[in-house]
């Protein structure tokens, strides 16, 4: 059971990222989330924003809801849309063995969510893509 702590919606635009970063450093700050976990709590959320901004919404403007919890002792981020569907946890792991020069470019993005969060799922309801991001204070 998720014990609600906020919720708050933006407009589907990279311009409110600093109005993101400023809610997610909230969140933590209330949970206390150290600096490291906070930093990965960060990059998955821009990139979960980013792509929302630039692929869920092709032909309309939208909006992004993320809402904030503590389920079993945990930070836990949701972040909704009603954009196209998209299960980012399905794309295949890159392979982070070759050279930078060698890589080609994109694809990061839920690698960089799966290794920066505690656990992280998806699901789709109601018209929405539902990310669930779970953080830690102690891994």
């Amino acid at each position: 059971m998720i014990a609600s702590m906020s919720k708050i919606t933006f407009a589907a635009q990279v311009e409110k990222l600093a109005d993101i970063e400023q809610f997610v450093d909230a969140c933590a700050e209330r949970f206390l989330l150290d600096a490291k976990k906070t930093f990965g709590l960060h990059v998955a959320v821009e990139e979960v924003f980013v792509n929302i901004c630039n692929y869920a919404y092709p032909d309309e403007e939208g909006e992004v809801s993320m809402s904030t919890g503590i389920e079993d002792d945990a930070l836990v981020l949701e972040i909704s849309d009603h954009g196209i569907p998209f299960n980012i946890l399905v794309l295949p792991e890159p392979d982070t063995s070759l050279n930078i020069e060698d890589r080609t470019i994109g694809g990061l993005g839920g690698y960089f969510i799966r290794r920066l969060t505690d656990n992280v799922t998806y699901r789709r309801e109601d018209g929405k893509n539902i990310l669930k991001l779970v953080m830690r204070r102690i891994s």
